[in-house]
């Protein structure tokens, strides 16, 4: 079992930027694929960015030169970087493990998640 839990949210203003966090407890990151999705009011869940155990990395076209995903095996904790914030990039964002093999964009690869953390990007 692995307990996700994200932070690093907040307000911020568009253009700006933020870091959001993700630790995992409960086992460690080996052989785990991680990834970051976000929910933004009235749209559906959307894959932003992955990465996999070995490090390969896989972003949404929105976010990529914009956004980065890295991770720190040994704090077993996993960031999201994100420059030049747009409005309509305020949403819910939610990190998420599975064991694919490779940076999995589907939701149904993934079998943890956490409960989020609140973006909010104001004008």
């Amino acid at each position: 079992q692995v307990h996700l839990v994200e932070s690093g949210g907040g307000l911020v203003q568009a253009g700006d930027s933020l870091r959001l966090s993700c630790a995992a407890s409960g086992r460690s990151f080996s052989g785990l694929s991680m990834g970051w999705f976000r929910q933004a009011p009235g749209k559906e869940h959307e894959f932003v960015a992955a990465i996999s155990w070995s490090g390969s990395t896989h972003y949404a076209d929105f976010v990529k030169d914009r956004f980065t995903i890295s991770k720190d095996n040994a704090k077993n904790t996993m960031y999201l970087q994100m420059n030049t914030l747009k409005l309509e990039e305020t949403a819910i964002y939610r990190c998420a493990a599975g064991v694919a093999p490779a940076p999995a964009t589907m939701e149904a690869l993934y079998e943890y998640w956490g409960r989020g953390t609140q973006v909010t990007v104001s004008s």
